[in-house]
């Protein structure tokens, strides 16, 4: 049984531009660039400023508490020295749902939106940011409920009440409609227009001009959509590049070898007992109270182990369903390719940064031996590659990329790549995932990363940092996060990373600002 349901990723790719209009006559005959966006803040365009990043944070309150709305109340105290707000994905839990945008996006940000003091007041697709809020999807935000889910979840049935009254999973009545829910609240939704009246809206707000054509200007408590579900922008001299990887992380198919028939096989039983552990932990929910404390704790620790174990289940499911005609979003990868080649060759341009959803390198406790982090991480290495040929001598030995990050994983992680034989070598990479929704542990095998080359395993990455759930029983603690990160001057500039984390530790919260890095 499967809580949820990805979409296809041609159907995604499909949906999403059919909701800006990717490239329709009205945008061709304004050459608009409907991949780029100035931020119009009406603020100096210094070379020094700060940025916040987020990312899993869209859970909502658990039993009693919010770990979501503490961590953006400690934001809040960053706000004033900060320019924009970046979100790793997975705004909304379980299932990217717009029913939920209330509970678990716009109470909890309120002070980020334009009458933010009424929060019900506000339709999710009718958020309006005081501050640039620049969010890129996540898994979640696509996910839908299977249909008879759907159904069970909202009848009166054992089902619904084991789900709901104890272990509260946000499910209601449908989910993200492949992703319509998150473009509507953050997207510049130009599917509603007639012709007449998208003319006028192009003419009203992609004024800005750049070296690609016109573009969409971002203006905080005026207009605030965004013109992509990828895309970029340029602050301080910094290019920052928003991917859409729910769009290239399909799994590369099994080999039909004797040895890849038995890992299929492996693979289906593991499978198999997944599911009877999701159906133990299930019935020890229903021996659980919501009222005492601890066992409060505990169906929130059991709701984010199914949720784990969904997860791991769906990558299996990616893996066995891969046959060599899934598709990949080279159209956005050679997108970036282009980009970053023109970024090294703009002289106003002193540094980049990507973000996106789901992690290349991580030691999360289930994520590094999935097959989406490897297809993640093969197809950023061919970009980063051809990059590299390209632009040459030109990087004098610099990273092509300064900065990468990453959620999906639930956790704060710093992660610096060793010689991978690639491209994304001696790179920084920063895990911002831990912003609120259920935390995961370390992996037991420790910091480390390793690969295999030639039949023999060769480290390739190694953990730095590591925030997130730990300790046992009564002293189990969970530390959410966000980070502040400060862009100094020149070239190449220096990016000094402020983790700020909010642990609950015996139903207590406690608010710090962890030692600061700079990389």
């Amino acid at each position: 049984m499967f809580f949820v349901s990805d979409p296809p990723i041609e159907a995604k790719i499909r949906k999403m531009k059919e909701r800006v209009r990717w490239q329709s006559p009205p945008l061709v005959e304004r050459g608009i660039d409907q991949t780029r966006m100035v931020l119009d803040d009406g603020l100096n365009d210094s070379p020094e400023f700060s940025f916040l990043v987020v990312g899993d944070s869209g859970a909502g309150p658990h039993r009693g508490h919010n770990p979501q709305r503490q961590v953006a109340k400690f934001m809040l105290e960053q706000r004033d020295n900060s320019r924009f707000v970046l979100h790793t994905g997975d705004v909304i839990y379980l299932v990217g749902s717009s029913e939920y945008y209330l509970k678990n996006f716009i109470s909890p940000y309120r002070e980020f939106l334009v009458g933010g003091e009424h929060p019900k007041r506000i339709a999710y697709d009718k958020m309006l940011f005081n501050m640039p809020f620049l969010p890129v999807p996540g898994n979640h935000d696509y996910y839908d409920l299977p249909f008879v889910y759907g159904l069970i979840a909202q009848a009166s049935q054992p089902l619904r009440r084991l789900l709901r009254s104890k272990l509260e999973f946000d499910i209601g009545w449908h989910g993200s409609g492949s992703g319509l829910a998150y473009t509507k609240a953050f997207l510049d939704y130009l599917k509603g227009f007639e012709t007449i009246g998208l003319r006028e809206h192009l003419d009203r707000h992609y004024t800005a001009k750049t070296d690609t054509g016109r573009c969409l200007s971002y203006q905080p408590g005026h207009f605030t959509r965004l013109p992509n579900r990828y895309y970029t922008f340029r602050s301080g001299g910094i290019d920052f590049f928003a991917l859409d990887s729910n769009t290239f992380n399909a799994p590369i198919p099994l080999p039909t070898t004797t040895q890849g028939q038995a890992y299929r096989r492996e693979l289906e039983n593991r499978r198999d007992e997944l599911e009877r552990q999701k159906l133990q932990i299930m019935e020890d929910s229903a021996k659980l109270r919501h009222d005492v404390p601890d066992e409060a704790e505990q169906l929130d620790d059991n709701r984010a182990k199914l949720e784990q174990l969904e997860e791991v289940q769906i990558d299996i499911e990616k893996q066995l369903a891969a046959d060599g005609t899934s598709v990949t979003d080279l159209e956005q990868l050679d997108w970036l390719k282009q980009r970053l080649i023109e970024s090294w060759n703009t002289k106003d341009v002193r540094g980049r940064v990507i973000y996106f959803h789901h992690p290349p390198y991580v030691t999360e406790a289930t994520k590094w031996h999935q097959a989406q982090t490897l297809a993640i991480r093969t197809r950023l290495r061919w970009v980063l590659d051809a990059v590299a040929n390209s632009v040459g001598k030109q990087a004098e030995g610099r990273p092509l990329v300064d900065l990468i990050l990453n959620g999906h994983a639930h956790c704060l992680e710093y992660i610096r790549t060793l010689d991978t034989g690639h491209a994304d070598s001696n790179l920084n990479w920063i895990v911002c995932g831990g912003s609120g929704y259920s935390l995961r542990r370390q992996r037991f095998e420790g910091p480390e990363l390793t690969e295999s080359f030639g039949g023999s395993d060769r480290a390739v990455a190694k953990s730095l940092l590591y925030v997130g759930r730990h300790g046992q029983g009564s002293q189990k603690r969970r530390p959410y996060s966000f980070l502040r990160i400060d862009v100094s001057d020149g070239d190449p500039p220096k990016f000094t990373v402020r983790p700020f984390v909010v642990e609950r530790f015996r139903h207590q919260w406690n608010h710090m600002e962890m030692e600061a890095f700079t990389i």
